[in-house]
């Protein structure tokens, strides 16, 4: 069955990995169903979850981000290679899944969450230091680039509310095949790859700009 397994706020943490200060990368799960709504523009540090916020508002938040979801499955996996305990919530997702390949999911991809919530599939999570910093592991950034198991962002289409045990239905995959884990390699350690993105219309337009930059 395909659904939610753990729904995931974020406590002020101390960042001495980033100017900011502060980050919202410390997930916890909470019960009991929790409203999502479009937060607007990025910038702001609003994200979709109430009660949720990310402070390095340049590079996270608003629309295009803002829900993130990572499969039970793929941290089962880290933690069987780390031989760790891994939480929900741990990656700083706010939705763990289960029964759903996240990174198989395509770009436009859309998701209704319990009865009312849709959500889109918009692009994948790209890891930076605080990312690191917070897992204390060395050259975690480089191993989770060359897994290419990411997980992905998502924009609220439809407002709702989710809490565990809502099922997820896929209720629309566009007529492409760029996938979560094929734009995040696409990105990262195989530029090659870019020029394929260019048939996912619902890329947020900052990566689509990204790609220009960087095929010409």
């Amino acid at each position: 069955m395909t659904l939610i397994v753990s729904v995931n706020i974020g406590r002020p943490h101390a960042n001495p990995w980033k100017d900011s200060g502060v980050t919202g990368i410390d997930k916890r799960p909470v019960d009991g169903p929790v409203a999502v709504t479009a937060p607007g523009p990025k910038g702001t540090g609003a994200v979709g979850l109430a009660g949720d916020r990310v402070y390095d508002i340049r590079n996270h938040g608003g629309d295009d981000q803002a829900v993130y979801a990572y499969a039970r499955e793929d941290l089962d996996r880290w933690a069987a290679e780390l031989g760790r305990e891994l939480p929900n919530g741990v990656f700083g997702e706010n939705l763990t899944t289960s029964g759903l390949d996240v990174n198989a999911a395509l770009i436009g991809e859309r998701w209704r969450v319990g009865d009312r919530l849709v959500l889109e599939v918009s692009c994948p999570r790209i890891p930076c230091g605080t990312f690191q910093g917070w897992m204390r592991k060395e050259g975690w950034i480089k191993r989770f680039t060359q897994a290419a198991l990411p997980g992905a962002y998502l924009r609220v289409i439809e407002p709702g509310e989710v809490q565990v045990g809502d099922r997820i239905t896929v209720e629309h995959r566009p007529a492409h095949e760029v996938t979560i884990a094929l734009t995040f390699r696409a990105l990262t350690l195989e530029p090659d790859l870019l020029p394929a993105l260019a048939a996912a219309d619902a890329l947020p337009e900052e990566t689509k700009h990204r790609i220009h930059r960087r095929t010409g």
